[in-house]
């Protein structure tokens, strides 16, 4: 049984988001853009509120009125009801089913200590202790958070990754050790049968203790003293692992990325043993976040390899990542989401192979270079630009020469759009064997960048005089789109009037969000004779590129 589909609305960063997942998933995106708030909803989801948790601290925005709501649909529901090992839940989930191979369950905010259960659209009142049934059916939910262990990712405590994979691997060893069994017997002999010469002596001091107590406090009637069963996870606080590697030492003390690697082996051995143990058959879920860190590149690429092997059978592998190597390479049921930020919410979305150069060249640092070279480069200003034009490249263009485009802001979050961002990019090719090729594509200066711009230009004549730069004939691009009516957008054009306006909270109603959605709308509607009339300026920006590429 595997997730099919996720929604989450209200959620930390998240506003709303819903996308499909395959077997292997990769979320991509820049520092603190929400992958593991994305992350962390989902451990909501499977483990409800955390102790001593504010459910309003989860909340976007911290809006109290607001409902979190984390939905995930599963398909091979009927698999993985049969491989239930408790026949009671067994009975519950197949009786919920009634024939459904596809489920769908919700937790909500408002109902945080139990999830809802829907057939397709219709609500499955399953009865009391429905939730017990579920944890039983639904695939084993495995969360690696770097950001909660992230200076002692390799540490062994019961609290961290190593310490919480190796329990679960020797927990199953014991359950099926007669010995363990043995011992678990006796203690509860000793300790917790009425009849226990212990437990009556226990019961004796818990009765002085009361005579003397009720001296000061006149209202105590009982004290009673227990030994509570031990903790299997306390086996741990004494647990040593060593490695030989050439030289046989503690693994603590070996580098970062052996306690990396060794860390992602034990979360397979810690499958196979639950697999072979109470949870037979049972499929996993695999969160690992920042799945990379401490890994030298190849060491990343066998990690790779492992999980998508991993997952191409009953478990599901989701990784969150800066690194370009796990993005690089194609590989079947993969699936690559972007994780992007405006304005304080975090969009998430599956990306398409025209978008993965793009993906690759922010993880490698933006550097122009690492896009290995193109025929040339565009640069545009920002994200509508960007939107706008790769959408109409691959629609009407296909034939011509292969370009890059490169958004000289480089960061959605960044509302300005300055010609210090433009200088930025073009640093670095002052030496490239582009300098004489890329073409740059501005917006129409404003007041307070026009002096930017003029100087800009003053300080690269060859530019001008060769024709690499275009000036758009407005200060947004939006006021260059065809003037057609749009049931969605009311009308592609847009006036400045209409993109200065702000809210009564002094924010702009057509935020940087919403002009790349219009962005994205047009450069998949317009018609080629409409994008070559009405925005003249952006397709002789191409035809010089084109022009001028190797």
């Amino acid at each position: 049984m595997k997730i099919k589909r996720i929604k989450i609305e209200n959620f930390r960063s998240i506003e709303a988001a819903e996308f499909s997942t395959s077997d292997f998933n990769i979320f991509v995106g820049q520092n603190n853009c929400g992958k593991t708030n994305f992350f962390e909803a989902i451990e909501f989801f499977f483990n409800g509120l955390g102790r001593g948790a504010n459910i309003n601290e989860l909340k976007f925005r911290r809006d109290s009125e607001r409902e979190i709501l984390v939905e995930i649909e599963f398909e091979g529901a009927l698999d993985g009801a049969a491989k239930m090992q408790h026949a009671a839940n067994k009975s519950k989930i197949e009786n919920a089913l009634n024939g459904s191979d596809s489920v769908i369950l919700r937790r909500l905010s408002s109902t945080v200590s139990k999830r809802k259960m829907f057939i397709g659209e219709n609500e499955v009142q399953p009865g009391t202790g429905f939730d017990a049934a579920l944890n039983d059916f639904l695939p084993k939910f495995e969360y690696i958070s770097t950001k909660q262990y992230y200076d002692a990712v390799a540490k062994y405590s019961k609290t961290t990754p190593i310490g919480v994979m190796l329990s679960g691997v020797l927990n199953v060893i014991l359950q099926g050790n007669q010995q363990y069994q043995e011992f678990q017997d006796k203690f509860s002999e000793l300790f917790e049968d009425d009849g226990s010469e212990i437990k009556k002596q226990f019961e004796a001091i818990g009765n002085k203790v009361k005579i003397h107590l009720e001296k000061q406090f006149p209202d105590t009637t009982k004290v009673k003293f227990e030994v509570t069963a031990p903790a299997f996870d306390d086996l741990l606080k004494s647990f040593s692992t060593s490695i030989d590697d050439g030289i046989e030492t503690s693994a603590e003390e070996k580098g970062d990325g052996m306690q990396r690697a060794l860390m992602l082996a034990i979360i397979q051995a810690y499958a196979d043993f639950r697999k072979q143990g109470d949870d037979t058959g049972k499929s996993f879920l695999f969160f690992i976040d920042e799945a990379e860190l401490h890994l030298h590149p190849t060491a990343q690429r066998n990690l790779k390899n492992v999980l998508h092997t991993l997952s191409q059978d009953t478990d599901q592998v989701f990784i969150n990542t800066h690194s370009s190597v796990f993005v690089a390479d194609n590989y079947p049921n993969q699936s690559i989401l972007k994780v992007e930020k405006s304005e304080g919410n975090t969009d998430i979305k599956v990306t398409t192979d025209l978008e993965k150069p793009y993906i690759v060249f922010e993880l490698l640092g933006g550097s122009p270079s690492d896009l290995l070279l193109p025929r040339n480069f565009l640069i545009v200003e920002g994200e509508s630009e960007f939107e706008l034009l790769t959408r109409v490249i691959n629609r009407f263009y296909s034939d011509k020469p292969v370009v890059q485009i490169i958004k000289a802001n480089g960061d959605i979050e960044q509302a300005k759009r300055t010609i210090n961002a433009i200088e930025k990019v073009f640093i670095p090719l002052n030496t490239s064997i582009y300098a004489d090729k890329l073409v740059i594509l501005l917006d129409c200066p404003s007041d307070q960048t026009v002096a930017g711009v003029n100087n800009f230009k003053a300080n690269n004549n060859h530019l001008s005089e060769n024709g690499q730069i275009h000036i758009l004939a407005h200060r947004d691009i939006e006021q260059s789109y065809p003037d057609q009516e749009c049931d969605i957008y009311t009308n592609w054009r847009k006036t400045q009037e209409q993109l200065d306006e702000v809210n009564p909270a002094g924010r702009k109603i057509i935020t940087g969000t919403k002009k790349k959605q219009l962005a994205k709308y047009v450069g998949n509607n317009i018609t080629r004779e409409q994008f070559e009339a009405d925005l003249s300026i952006c397709h002789d920006a191409l035809k010089k590129c084109w022009e001028l590429a190797f």
